[in-house]
C-alpha cells in the first residue's frame, strides 16, 4: 500500500503530521466522537436518526509564554464539540460535505487555529463507514457574516392574498424597499383547493407545495420580488438588495426543531420562520392574527394605503 492511500483511510492525525512541513504546529484532536442525528439526501433517511461519527484534527499557533495549567488560553476540545453540535442544530442537512465545511469554516473562527481536517462517517448505512475528509486552512476561509455585528435586521412581512391581488402591492413595496432593511415576504396559499389527503406526511408536503405555487404568483407580479426556498439562497438575496419571497418546503422540513405551526395557519408558520431569523416583529397585511406568535406581530387592513 502507498504512502498516498494509507494516509488516505489512517486517522486525520497521522495525514495532519505528514502535512505538517518544516515548521509544524501544535495539534489538538478529537476521536470518534459519535452523534445520533437526522441527515441524509434520499427519503429513506427522513424521519429517522442515524449514527455519524466525527474525527477532527486542529493545528492551532503555540502559545507564547507559559499556559500555566489554564485552560482559558488553549483551544479547547469542547471547542470543537460545541462547533459539531451548533452546525447540528442550525437545521437538517443532506449532506456530510456541507456540515464537514461548517464545523471546518466555526472551528477556524477560533483565533488559535490555524488549519483543520475534519472527517465524518456514517456507521448504520451499509455494513461499513460511509463518509468525507475535508482539509482547510484560516487563509481560505472568511469569517462568517453571522459572526459580524451590525448585520442588518431583515423586515419580514406577511401577506395575504387579498393583499397579493391589491392594487397597492406595488406602492407597498417601494415604501418596504425605502427601509434599507433586507426584505422578505411571505404568503399562504392561493384559494384555489389544494388536493385532501388521509396521509399525514404527503399533505404537509402538499400543503407546502401550495404556498410555494403562491410564492411564484407574487414573484409574478413584481420583477423586485425572487423566490428563494434555502438559507444559502437567502443569505444572497439579502446581502444584494433582492427582495425575497419565502419558498417553506425545504426550510420547514429541514427544520432541527419542527415547528408546530402547520402550513395552513400560514401566518403562523411564517411567524416562525421570523423568530428564527430574529426579527423583531413581522407585519401581517390583510390577515388574522394567530393567538399565540413567536414574536410580536402587527395587521393592517388591505384598504391601508400606509404601511
Amino acid at each position: 500500500m502507498t504512502n498516498e492511500v494509507r494516509l488516505a483511510f489512517a486517522h486525520p492525525s497521522e495525514r495532519a503530521a505528514a502535512m505538517a512541513g518544516d515548521d509544524p504546529l501544535d495539534r489538538i484532536s478529537v476521536r470518534d466522537h459519535i452523534v445520533e442525528v437526522e441527515i441524509g439526501a434520499f427519503q429513506a433517511e427522513r424521519g429517522v436518526t442515524q449514527r455519524i461519527c466525527f474525527n477532527v484534527v486542529v493545528e492551532v499557533q503555540p502559545l507564547t509564554g507559559p499556559i500555566d495549567d489554564d485552560v482559558d488560553r488553549i483551544l479547547s476540545y469542547d471547542k470543537v464539540t460545541e462547533a459539531i453540535a451548533f452546525e447540528l442544530a442550525v437545521e437538517r442537512l443532506a449532506l456530510l460535505e456541507t456540515l464537514a465545511e461548517r464545523v471546518g469554516e466555526r472551528i477556524l473562527l477560533e483565533p488559535q487555529a490555524m488549519r483543520v481536517f475534519v472527517r465524518i462517517e456514517k456507521l448504520d448505512r451499509g455494513p461499513g463507514a460511509l463518509g468525507v475528509e475535508i482539509v482547510r486552512t484560516r487563509e481560505a476561509v472568511q469569517a462568517s457574516d453571522l459572526e459580524q455585528e451590525g448585520a442588518p435586521q431583515p423586515e419580514l412581512v406577511f401577506l395575504s392574498n387579498a393583499a397579493i391581488a391589491s392594487a397597492h402591492l406595488k406602492g407597498w413595496l417601494d415604501q418596504l424597499q425605502g427601509s434599507g432593511r433586507p426584505l422578505i415576504i411571505c404568503v399562504g396559499a392561493s384559494d384555489a383547493p389544494a388536493p385532501q389527503l388521509p396521509h399525514k406526511m404527503a399533505q404537509r408536503r402538499i400543503d407546502l407545495l401550495a404556498i410555494e405555487q403562491n410564492a411564484w404568483v407574487l414573484a409574478s407580479k413584481d420583477d423586485r420580488c425572487v423566490v428563494v426556498e434555502t438559507r444559502t439562497e437567502l443569505d444572497w438575496a439579502m446581502k444584494n438588495g433582492q427582495t425575497c419571497v419565502w419558498a417553506p418546503s425545504k426550510i420547514v422540513l429541514d427544520a432541527v426543531d419542527t415547528p408546530s405551526a402547520q402550513p395552513r395557519d400560514a401566518v403562523a408558520l411564517a411567524a416562525w420562520f421570523a423568530a428564527t431569523l430574529d426579527a423583531q416583529e413581522m407585519l401581517v397585511v390583510g390577515a388574522d392574527l394567530p393567538v399565540d406568535a413567536s414574536l410580536p406581530l402587527r395587521a393592517i387592513p388591505v384598504t391601508q394605503e400606509r404601511l
